[in-house]
């Protein structure tokens, strides 16, 4: 599908994920195209599942949620029940932010904002009184030096 994706659709796109709520106008002026072939790219786009949805990125600290919390899970469940359970599990919890499985030592790893270390403590007795979990490793953001939705195009 990338391949698919000319220049102007990478511009498009570009103007998209730095202020999705710029106008037709706005758009086409700064990609060098008018309003029509502006919309009809992005609805495209759109219907192919280039562009899954249109959002809001809030400010969580401002918000109260203060700290953020990069979870690692082992565990010695791989069976489809379990993983079926787990992945509803982690869908339910809206303090997930992301949730990776991953390769190597670790079989998980979630972002997990919070409003302290008790919010935290009371994610993680929830999580553990749902699903069985062999160990699980929390980790204090002390600091986010980077963080973007913005993808490289």
């Amino acid at each position: 599908m990338a391949d698919q994706l000319d220049a102007m659709d990478r511009n498009i796109l570009a103007e998209l994920q730095r202020d999705a709520s710029q106008s037709l106008d706005e758009i086409a002026k700064k990609t060098g195209s008018s309003k029509t072939p502006v919309w009809n790219r992005i609805k495209k786009m759109r219907s192919r599942g280039v562009i899954k949805q249109d959002t809001v990125v809030l400010d969580a600290e401002k918000l109260g949620l203060e700290a953020c919390f990069f979870v690692l899970i082992r565990t010695s469940e791989h069976e489809a029940d379990w993983q079926d359970k787990f992945l509803q599990t982690l869908q339910a919890r809206p303090e997930v932010m992301e949730a990776h499985r991953l390769a190597g030592d670790i079989d998980y790893i979630l972002k997990v904002r919070v409003a302290n270390a008790r919010a935290y403590d009371e994610f993680y007795q929830a999580l553990i009184s749902e699903v069985r979990i062999f160990n699980v490793t929390a980790l204090l953001s002390m600091e986010e030096i980077k963080s973007t939705t913005a993808l490289p195009l």
